[in-house]
């Protein structure tokens, strides 16, 4: 399936409307000062969120065909560790209907404090390795911050 430019952005508009529905309650409250990094200076790849603002990357992943079983080995392991992780609100992981080995990744974090930490995590590396292999024919992520959440 090939995608427009529009049509991404409409497919991600729908998947994020979605899948953010039950999330609300999870930025009303507060966690403990020591539940997660923080940091007083902002992303450098956000433009004007505020650092605070809920950020989320979406993934679209198409894997090669013959490391099937190794990537959704691999992807277990790393969706239930990341929702361990106190910054992170949602890690969703979506099989397309159109296409078996195309996938898409949904990640919610409460700030990019708690992404900068992800990323410093022994199980961000298991998709990083896993890329770096070839197990990928092709992986976009698109980096997004919270305007409306419900």
């Amino acid at each position: 399936m090939t995608m427009t430019r529009t049509t991404a952005s409409v497919f991600l508009c729908m998947m994020m409307t979605l899948l953010l529905g039950p999330v609300a309650t999870a930025f009303t409250a507060s966690p403990p000062a020591s539940s997660f990094i923080t940091s007083t200076s902002r992303s450098s790849t956000r433009l004007n969120a505020a650092p605070e603002t809920p950020f989320a990357v979406i993934v679209k992943a198409e894997i090669e065909p013959d490391r099937m079983a190794e990537f959704l080995e691999m992807i277990e392991t790393n969706a239930r560790e990341t929702r361990k992780e106190p910054g992170c609100v949602r890690f969703d992981v979506l099989r397309s209907q159109d296409a078996p080995n195309e996938f898409f990744f949904y990640e919610l974090y409460k700030n990019a404090a708690a992404i900068d930490y992800h990323k410093q995590q022994p199980h961000y590396n298991l998709w990083a390795d896993f890329k770096a292999s070839g197990g990928t024919i092709s992986s976009t992520s698109y980096k997004t911050d919270a305007e409306f959440l419900t």
